[in-house]
């Protein structure tokens, strides 16, 4: 055994657990077999409805701005089910509900969009014109 450990790579006590596997079950002894993890917090049910609540906005679930972290909802998921997850897990979460990571687009708090869309009518007309005479 130690031999075909050896020439396979593995562990000896992987080769005897198979062989006794074998053993007991047959070829099926050798299946894979899932190990259950923790039983899930938020039925099914439960985990539906998350995208529900956060198309309303962060801002209406209190937050100070529309941006949704993982912390963020993290916290609406303890507030709405009473259930605590890790911030690292509501990504899996989200990842397994089609849901994917959107990176916003940065803008000024200042930001004045009509004083903006004026500067680019007359005002950059103006500018560009000069430059090509």
């Amino acid at each position: 055994m130690t031999d075909v450990a050896r020439r396979i790579g593995c562990a000896h006590s992987s080769v005897v657990r198979w062989r006794d596997a074998v053993a007991e079950e047959g070829a099926a002894g050798l299946k894979a077999k899932p190990v259950p993890g923790c039983p899930a917090k938020l039925t099914a049910q439960q985990r539906q409805r998350i995208p529900n609540l956060l198309v309303r906005g962060a801002l209406a679930w209190g937050f100070r701005t529309d941006l949704w972290t993982t912390p963020r909802i993290a916290e609406v998921i303890r507030r709405r089910f009473g259930v605590r997850y890790h911030p690292t897990h509501v990504g899996r979460l989200l990842a397994d509900l089609g849901w994917s990571c959107q990176k916003p687009e940065r803008r000024a708090l200042e930001r004045d969009e009509r004083a903006i869309a004026d500067w680019k009518g007359p005002i950059w007309r103006a500018i560009k014109k000069k430059s090509t005479d």
